[in-house]
């Protein structure tokens, strides 16, 4: 898999019965590469745009596969083409940076360097990437947190130069679940670097409490099925809260046999879904109904080991007719995690990640100016 100078992909642990064989995780990594360009960057598909967000995925399951050069590749991409205030733009046209195609700047996208790069470090063990890495991340989470509000959820982004260039406080459910996951990875990056950040600890306590307590402070997208599921999997809500909140609409989004509803209430299961409530349930304890889900969306699999992005079963079509990166990379997460590797469990599991400072008073804190 040139060329990046890395020998075959290890998908020993990426072997799952009824999901993958290794010769079926091989092809699928082989896919993932197969669309990354030679400047490290992994667009959705080629001719497609590139996000921060599902380019760090793909980076991820890179590495649960060993393809360690490939996934560096991708993370010196996002340091060599950060913007100055620490952001990245939401799309970049089939990942050029110089073609940015959505010049806003959406925090989850920002935030989720630090899941990725904490998760090549867990991989590896390289402290020299670590130490490169440091300010592109440390960048990142703090422009994220200057759209923190004072009841900890974060504003969804900042809009383009060219449309004002204001801040969008209105919070996402799924994005700040996601922002909570990427904060604890940084947390654990300051740690191991000896760099306390108590402010980050402070963001991430107020951020988790407005999650599980205040979902009035987010915008209502409770139709769509990573509102239901990314608190879980972002690590903000666990135990017995956790299995309460899959419980209480396992039946409006999975639809059994095929996978994970995107939206209530059209038709549509889509593969990225269910493999993220499949990391979450994995997360939660529950193996068997995670491994249910993964062999359930099999019918989703091409032949060159990509997956379709969803399946319109009313119709029994295949929409969009794209077979996207990060929904191969969401696949290979999930089978890594119920694999145990190791690096793919601690950052999903969150049992070695730090936590944040919880509030005292549901009052919040001040936002940064």
């Amino acid at each position: 898999m040139t060329p990046f100078g890395q020998g075959p992909s290890s998908t020993e642990r990426l072997v799952l019965p009824g999901v993958l064989t290794a010769d079926e995780a091989a092809r699928t990594v082989a896919g993932i590469a197969a669309v990354q360009r030679s400047d490290g960057a992994i667009p959705w598909f080629r001719g497609h745009h590139l996000d921060p967000w599902d380019h760090v995925e793909a980076a991820m399951a890179l590495d649960a596969a060993g393809e360690h050069a490939r996934a560096e590749a991708a993370y010196r991409w996002l340091a060599d083409h950060q913007n100055p205030d620490g952001s990245w733009y939401a799309a970049y046209a089939d990942g050029d940076a110089d073609a940015p195609t959505d010049r806003s700047r959406e925090t989850n996208f920002v935030a989720y360097v630090a899941v990725g790069v904490w998760h090549h470090y867990l991989s590896t063990g390289d402290d020299a990437f670590l130490d490169r890495m440091w300010p592109t991340v440390f960048a990142a989470v703090e422009f994220v947190l200057r759209l923190q509000q004072p009841g900890g959820q974060i504003g969804w982004k900042r809009e383009a130069e060219e449309d004002g260039g204001r801040d969008v406080t209105d919070a996402l459910l799924t994005g700040s679940s996601s922002i909570h996951q990427a904060l604890r990875c940084a947390l654990a990056i300051a740690e191991h670097r000896e760099e306390p950040q108590p402010d980050w600890e402070l963001a991430v306590g107020l951020l988790g409490h407005a999650i599980r307590h205040h979902p009035e402070r987010f915008l209502d997208k409770s139709r769509y099925s990573m509102d239901w599921y990314y608190p879980v999997l972002g690590g903000a809500v666990t135990g017995a809260a956790a299995k309460e909140r899959i419980e209480a609409r396992w039946d409006d989004f999975v639809v059994p046999g095929l996978g994970v509803r995107c939206v209530v209430p059209n038709p549509w299961v889509t593969g990225g879904e269910s493999c993220e409530l499949a990391l979450a349930l994995w997360a939660m304890g529950e193996s068997d109904r995670a491994v249910e889900i993964l062999q359930w969306i099999q019918h989703l699999r091409a032949e060159n080991g990509l997956y379709w992005t969803g399946y319109v079963f009313e119709d029994e079509a295949v929409w969009p007719e794209e077979l996207t990166t990060w929904t191969a990379g969401s696949l290979l997460l999930a089978v890594a995690a119920l694999g145990g590797h190791d690096a793919t469990a601690s950052v999903f599991g969150g049992d070695r990640l730090p936590a944040g400072l919880e509030p005292d008073c549901t009052c919040g804190g001040p936002a940064r100016a």
